[in-house]
């Protein structure tokens, strides 16, 4: 029988210093493990969740965007491209994305940055140095760096590299993982990382293949892999969970309570968080400068009210209560002055539940509203 997991891809000849392929740097990320952290983004992913909020990610491949709100029309990009794939339309610029090698000499001619290469190839040493100047962020607040994606195992050589040059500076790291990687690269990772933030987005075989692409029996058996490997020591990293809810996909009770139990079967003690993630809509852009339609374009954000129940729901489903939490934006319900929400709320009405903010301080910090701030203490950050 055919072995049809994904295994870790070369990137570069074995003659030359391995290279991997970065999306993006993210500094200052509050999202993606403890304390401030740089998150990596690497290039390339095995699902194709219809959700996904970082649709450039999942090709492995360098990848041209265009830019419109910047773009002159000047057509210098026409005239460099060596695969003739580009063209100047009533509606804009159209990029042919089957001629298209994504060799970035469009961005690079481009006089006012309207196109932009996704994917930049570093060596690990040099991408951990880079990483490394928030160091002084980490220090104080217990953060560090956590290679993402796409999905990071699928370049797992090079992740594990970068990941042991970021532990040689004295960093903590963790991986962001689908789990759908190959066990050998799970493995690998495994042993670099600190911390792992394993997705489980649904149990239920059908309805993952149905909203990722793929089916989910990869992941969760590898999701037991790794709670054996803690138990024996093999590596010594924490382990988190994490869970999107998405608007009519995984936001269900149901999904969630399944979750849970096999969390509490499968995972025990060795959990340390289970993260119940809302839905973002702020990704539309992405969609529309790849050339792409999003199934969730007009799906909203969840209501606060939602995302608790769901929260109850998973601490009622045999895990320890005390690992729930939850985290992204909820829908903003405005209130009146009785309490409830409503079109007929004015935009003008004074709203007693909201304070006016003036450069920067709430009008309680100051003596009257014409007067001068009152002086605030200021801490400067090294």
């Amino acid at each position: 029988m055919t072995d049809s997991r994904p295994k870790p891809k070369a990137t570069a000849p074995a003659n030359a210093p391995r290279t991997g392929l970065v999306l993006e740097i993210q500094r200052m990320s509050t999202e993606d493990g403890p304390g401030i952290r740089t998150t990596v983004f690497f290039k390339g992913c095995p699902l194709k969740c219809r959700w996904c909020h970082n649709p450039e990610s999942i090709s492995p491949r360098p990848e041209i965007v265009w830019h419109q709100a910047r773009c002159l029309g000047c057509r210098t990009c026409l005239e460099v491209c060596p695969e003739k794939a580009l063209s100047l339309t009533a509606d804009g610029l159209v990029i042919d994305r089957k001629r298209c090698r994504g060799c970035g000499t469009c961005a690079e001619e481009c006089p006012s940055t309207a196109l932009e290469k996704l994917g930049t190839y570093w060596t690990a040493a040099n991408l951990a140095r880079e990483a490394a100047k928030d160091r002084a962020y980490f220090n104080r607040s217990g953060g560090g760096i956590t290679a993402s994606g796409g999905e990071a195992g699928l370049q797992a050589e090079f992740v594990a590299d970068f990941l042991a040059h970021c532990q040689s500076l004295g960093l903590r790291t963790a991986l962001d993982t689908s789990g759908h990687v190959h066990p050998e690269a799970l493995e690998t990772l495994a042993g670099k990382a600190d911390l792992i933030l394993f997705d489980l987005k649904e149990i239920d075989p059908s309805r993952h293949k149905a909203w990722t692409g793929q089916g989910n029996q990869l992941i969760l058996d590898n999701f037991r892999r790794l709670a054996g490997w803690i138990d024996e020591g093999r590596t010594g990293a924490g382990l988190w969970v994490r869970t999107p809810l998405i608007p009519g996909a995984t936001d269900r009770a149901e999904t969630v309570r399944a979750i849970g139990r096999f969390i509490a079967e499968q995972g025990g003690g060795r959990v340390e968080r289970w993260e119940l993630c809302a839905f973002n809509n702020l990704c539309r852009e992405k969609y529309n400068r790849l050339g792409l339609t999003w199934d969730f374009a007009q799906a909203p954000l969840m209501p606060r009210a939602d995302l608790e129940a769901l929260a109850e729901t998973a601490r009622a489903s045999g895990v320890n209560p005390g690992i729930v939490q939850t985290g992204g934006a909820t829908r903003l319900e405005a209130l009146d002055r009785s309490g409830s929400s409503g079109p007929g709320d004015s935009p003008d009405r004074p709203r007693p539940d909201l304070r006016l903010i003036q450069g920067g301080r709430s009008t309680s910090q100051l003596d009257d509203s014409t007067a001068e701030p009152k002086p605030q203490p200021r801490e400067v950050t090294p």
